[in-house]
């Protein structure tokens, strides 16, 4: 009889180091699950890839975390060293190093707002970029024709902001993009409504507007795919979020934000009667300055006209004058000269005298030549007598016709506006103006009545 030997030494199973790491990997899964950490951030490490890498760590133990970027993209705020955080992910092995890991698929924060930690890092991080700066900022067009409206198409915003343009300026165009401005899918519908207007060269003006809520409900414009398109816009955008106390990012990024809705509209379109009655001041101002000029014109030609007048009188007087100088002195020469001549021949007549004693001839000759000096002299006392009578003459004939001359004797020289001398009341009617030129002066008066 034979006997056979039971084998009792347990079944070896030897696994490969993959193969163990797939069943720590599966264990893990099993036993834990999708799991919430708490702990403190560390070593935040942005990849070339998109993802986050950092460790969640307390007093007594740490773990390595990754949040792949088709994740952290819906996260309201990027891992940053330092927060203390809850993450919830699931526990897997990462088999090249064999380390456990925590796959996180969402971050909240511990004893601060996720939403308002979200709101802060992104307005510092568009700050840094220059987006809220004044000096990119536009200014909104005296009077825009066409205004571009992003809001819901539902409810009193969209109502209370066609109803008091309308009112403020009725003739305006305005284009409504309706678009969800809360809830799933509202940024990606007023990013489209921002860039249909940034693509089609139409508004003047845009305003992004949504009534008031709580921080959750206007979140829709403190995220960056919105920031980003306001900035984009080729016109100035005017951002009208919640209510005066309410902040959004779309309002730092936008090129002015209105406290209401309301407030948008009485800021974006002027008021139409006022900028009428501006414009009618304005037309009298210009219309009184031109007034003004023609006047300023119309004497400084008057006065020109009459200085010349003067001057043609006073230079056909001193011509006249250097005529009548001018003829004295030729007069005086030729008198000197006769008695010169005379005087010689006298003298000349005297010798022959005295070389023949004929005396009484003598006497005759200078008798006759005292005559005819006599008789030369009458004659140029005459003909310079009748110069000064003729100069006379002429110098009373010029004051006669001079205008200014008149002036002094009591008259004036009355003119319209235009310049125009008055010689008929005709051309005078009641209520105008007209000019009166005196002896010395100008005066300016209104015609009363016309008789």
């Amino acid at each position: 009889m034979r006997q056979s030997l039971l084998d009792l030494t347990p079944e070896r199973r030897i696994f490969t180091v993959g193969e163990l790491t797939e069943e720590i990997r599966e264990a893990l899964d099993r036993s834990l699950g999708d799991v919430w950490v708490r702990g403190e951030i560390s070593g935040v490490k942005l990849a070339a890839s998109g993802h986050y890498y950092f460790t969640l760590k307390d007093t007594a133990a740490q773990v390595r975390c990754v949040c792949f970027r088709g994740t952290h993209r819906f996260l309201k705020f990027k891992p940053k060293d330092g927060l203390a955080v809850q993450a919830r992910g699931r526990i897997d092995v990462y088999a090249a190093r064999g380390e456990y890991q925590l796959l996180v698929d969402w971050l909240d924060p511990v004893g601060h707002g996720a939403l308002q930690l979200a709101f802060e890092q992104l307005k510092k991080q568009l700050a840094a970029e220059g987006l809220f700066d004044a000096a990119r900022k536009r200014s909104l067009p005296r009077i825009p024709w066409r205004i571009g409206i992003v809001t819901s198409p539902r409810g009193a915003v969209i109502a209370d902001l066609t109803g008091i343009l309308i009112r403020r300026f009725p003739g305006l165009q305005i284009r409504l993009y309706p678009a969800l401005v809360q809830g799933e899918g509202a940024v990606d519908e007023v990013c489209r409504g921002i860039a249909w207007f940034s693509h089609n060269p139409w508004a003047d003006v845009v305003i992004v507007a949504r009534g008031g809520g709580s921080i959750e409900d206007l979140w829709t414009f403190n995220e960056e795919a919105v920031a980003r398109a306001i900035a984009a816009c080729p016109v100035p955008v005017v951002s009208a979020i919640g209510h005066d106390t309410d902040f959004t990012i779309a309002d730092f990024v936008a090129d002015l934000r209105a406290p209401t809705p309301s407030a948008a509209a009485e800021l974006v379109a002027p008021e139409r009667r006022a900028l009428l009655e501006s414009v009618a001041a304005l037309a009298n101002r210009l219309a009184h300055h031109a007034r003004y000029r023609i006047a300023l014109t119309s004497q400084r030609l008057h006065r020109i006209g009459t200085e010349k007048a003067r001057r043609v009188v006073e230079r056909a007087i001193g011509l006249a004058l250097q005529r009548t100088d001018d003829l004295e002195l030729r007069a005086r020469d030729s008198v000197r000269s006769l008695v010169i001549a005379s005087r010689k021949r006298w003298s000349a007549v005297d010798s022959r005298l005295r070389e023949q004693d004929m005396r009484p001839r003598l006497e005759r000759s200078r008798a006759r030549h005292e005559a005819l000096s006599k008789a030369a002299a009458a004659a140029v006392r005459g003909r310079l007598a009748e110069s000064r009578r003729r100069l006379d003459l002429a110098e009373a004939r010029l004051a006669q016709l001079s205008p200014v001359s008149i002036l002094d004797r009591g008259y004036a020289i009355v003119s319209t506006r235009s310049g125009a001398i008055v010689r008929d009341a005709a051309a005078a009617p009641a209520r105008s103006e007209i000019a009166v030129r005196l002896a010395t002066g100008r005066l300016r008066a209104r015609v009363l009545a016309e008789k």
